[in-house]
């Protein structure tokens, strides 16, 4: 589900998030008024969802609207279909990365345990084709280092003159495409330059595996699985690192909604066949999954020739396989999270960090207070009977909307902001946390907060292979390779919409 924004215009259609926003249906969007009518445009007159994708809007150029709608399943499977049939020197190595925040969706949907769900899924995935597959962990432990260590810089320069903070995370795509286009200059002057982390996987994949197998960036198609639809519009945005050779670091972002859709049939099949105590033919299998082809291509989007083609691919016999690392036949047998109640952890382990080299303070547990709601909420640390960091974690839209406000009013007393654009994080992004008609699906959702929440927790610094990649990818933790690889620049409106400007 797509949304455009028009700014200083209200939106072209009306509906409500979880916060109970409204959205006015009127205005024309701006590709109306201008009369184009892209492919894309088609494609996006649906329901949209206020929380759905702050990103995505009127200023989507015509050339991103077609790149976005071929960042689907057909993309990945002509991949494929390329590497089986056209000559071996096109071939491409297929690379599949998935998100910590993904694996309790699947979990949850297929009653397995974390663990499981990430061998199964990686199993099916190599049993199609694909050639490596990995966890975006290794990406987001870079991401917080460097935003660790760029909050207490900006923390020691804070001043009257000099007004470094508050520091506002830029994980979040969708979060972040909206301050560069509608908020503009202050507000982007406080985002953090880390690189997020499918940006950071995007490197690792083209550059570093890339070269440590003896391959150009461009013979790796490298695709995400992600919670959200944001990553779609991130993979096209980001910029291309001189070692990628013009190369984009994600050629492909796929939700965990529609990497289900297409990964289910066969797994319910087997567990069918399991069931009953026997094994089909082939050809029976084939025509046993007929009856579900139909619903199949509803939810992919795909014929049922398509779909009978993906299954035939599928070697069913193929069910458990470890997740890759980047270090030759090195295995992940062990699934781990970053300490983030649904997010990659950027607030609790930037709390720490910062609580320890500024104040010498040790904090183990990390204790949340709800503020306006439960998605706003604050983390403080005292010392001598003053607060002396106050760090807060604003998730949705309407927390967003008033965080704005209030920093424009030199009204913000916080010194950090974990900001997502999702209402509840990025467990519930609209890629997988949704029921068939398109709304939240709360049971899910508490149930895969409950998986998450039992993956064992990993702090960024405990990582050997981190320090590794540094001296021996980046040239040392604090190298100009380090600064170019791992941080970003944003783009801006110098006169951004204010706030009220844009009527919802």
């Amino acid at each position: 589900l797509i949304m455009f924004l028009c700014f200083f215009k209200e939106c072209s259609k009306k509906t409500k998030t979880e916060d109970q926003e409204n959205v006015s249906a009127d205005a024309p969007s701006l590709a109306q008024e201008n009369g184009e009518k892209g492919e894309f445009h088609k494609l996006a007159d649906a329901k949209i969802f206020l929380s759905d994708c702050l990103a995505c809007d009127s200023c989507v150029t015509a050339e991103e609207g077609v790149q976005l709608s071929q960042q689907n399943a057909k993309d990945f499977f002509r991949v494929l279909n390329l590497n089986k049939k056209c000559d071996t020197s096109k071939h491409k190595v297929l690379v599949v990365s998935v998100c910590p925040q993904s694996l309790p969706y699947f979990a949850a949907k297929f009653n397995l345990s974390v663990t499981d769900a990430s061998r199964r899924l990686c199993g099916f995935l190599k049993s199609l084709g694909v050639h490596y597959v990995f966890d975006t962990t290794i990406a987001a432990d870079f991401s917080i280092l460097e935003s660790q260590k760029e909050f207490v810089r900006r923390y020691r320069q804070h001043s009257e003159e000099e007004r470094t903070l508050p520091m506002l995370t830029s994980a979040c795509p969708g979060w972040v495409r909206y301050a560069e286009r509608v908020l503009g200059r202050p507000i982007t002057a406080h985002l953090c330059t880390a690189k997020s982390p499918q940006q950071v996987m995007g490197s690792l994949v083209k550059d570093y595996f890339a070269r440590q197998q003896n391959l150009s960036p461009e013979k790796i198609f490298h695709v995400i699985v992600a919670p959200c639809y944001d990553k779609k519009l991130e993979a096209l945005q980001e910029s291309l690192p001189p070692a990628l050779h013009g190369s984009r670091g994600a050629d492909c972002v796929l939700t965990s909604g529609e990497r289900w859709a297409w990964w289910c049939m066969p797994l319910i099949l087997a567990t069918q066949e399991a069931a009953a105590g026997e094994s089909l033919e082939p050809g029976r299998q084939r025509l046993h999954s007929c009856g579900h082809l139909c619903l199949f291509s509803v939810l992919l989007r795909l014929s049922a020739g398509e779909i009978a083609q993906i299954m035939e691919q599928g070697d069913l016999s193929v069910r458990d396989a470890a997740v890759d690392t980047l270090f030759g036949d090195l295995k992940e047998d062990k699934v781990t999270r970053h300490d983030g109640a649904s997010s990659d952890g950027h607030l609790a382990h930037i709390f720490r960090h910062a609580a320890k080299e500024l104040f010498n303070e040790d904090v183990e547990e990390v204790t949340y207070r709800a503020l306006r709601n439960k998605d706003f909420q604050e983390v403080t640390l005292e010392k001598n009977g003053e607060v002396v960091l106050r760090f807060a974690a604003a998730y949705g839209f309407r927390n967003i909307q008033n965080m704005i406000l209030k920093l424009k009013k030199g009204k913000f007393p916080f010194h950090f902001v974990e900001v997502l654009a999702c209402a509840g994080g990025c467990l519930n992004g609209r890629g997988q946390a949704q029921t068939p008609d398109g709304h939240a699906d709360k049971a899910l959702l508490r149930q895969m907060e409950g998986i998450y929440a039992d993956i064992p927790v990993r702090r960024p610094e405990s990582s050997a292979h981190v320090q590794e990649l540094y001296q021996e990818w980046l040239e040392g933790i604090n190298s100009p390779k380090a600064r170019e690889v791992l941080h970003t620049t944003y783009q801006s409106q110098e006169h951004g919409a204010h706030s009220l400007d844009i009527k919802w």
